[in-house]
């Protein structure tokens, strides 16, 4: 078979259409490959998206500062006159039941930032003070007066045993 009988061949010209498309297009996915790959999340990242927290150790009426996500979470284990005046109350700018904000009542789980201007509220009897604005936060996080918009947020979270807490997982 001559040259031109080769190259003028139809199938022979398909196929080579077809491998060449095939290869092509191996090619272009093996180079995007690394770009799709970097928008992954980092393992770093990956291993702040939960955190696990041992509350058998927190006495009443003491909390836990753990971070989760890079940010400090309270983990508070309320007293019995705690829990009971925060059950009737509303909270003051952004109301919302205590109910609604915890999974058993004598736990609280907050994010430690202030809503104003994300700073950390410091811990005192009657809840939470915002030393730069002057934030009061109650005993179940939520805005009482000051400049803070919101309530301290409620991160995801579940109780998997007794005695142990997984933030970022609801």
């Amino acid at each position: 078979m001559a040259d031109s009988e080769i190259l003028s061949c139809p199938n022979r010209r398909d196929f080579l259409g077809k491998a060449t498309a095939v290869v092509g297009a191996a090619g272009v996915a093996a180079a995007c490959w690394p770009f799709i790959s970097s928008m992954n999340p980092s393992t770093d990242t990956l291993e702040k998206a939960t955190t696990e927290v041992d509350v058998s150790a927190i006495q009443t009426g003491q909390m836990e500062t753990v971070s989760w996500g890079g940010k400090p979470v309270f983990v508070v284990h309320r007293t019995d006159a705690q829990v009971a005046s925060m059950k009737n109350s509303q909270g003051g700018h952004d109301p919302q039941s205590d109910a609604d904000r915890v999974k058993k009542s004598e736990w609280l789980v907050v994010v430690g930032v202030c809503t104003h201007m994300g700073c950390i509220p410091a811990k005192n009897e009657d809840g939470w003070l915002c030393p730069c604005h002057g934030s009061v936060y109650d005993n179940s996080g939520r805005i009482l007066h000051g400049p803070a918009p919101k309530n301290l947020v409620v991160p995801p979270y579940g109780f998997v045993s007794d005695s142990k807490i997984v933030i970022g997982e609801a």
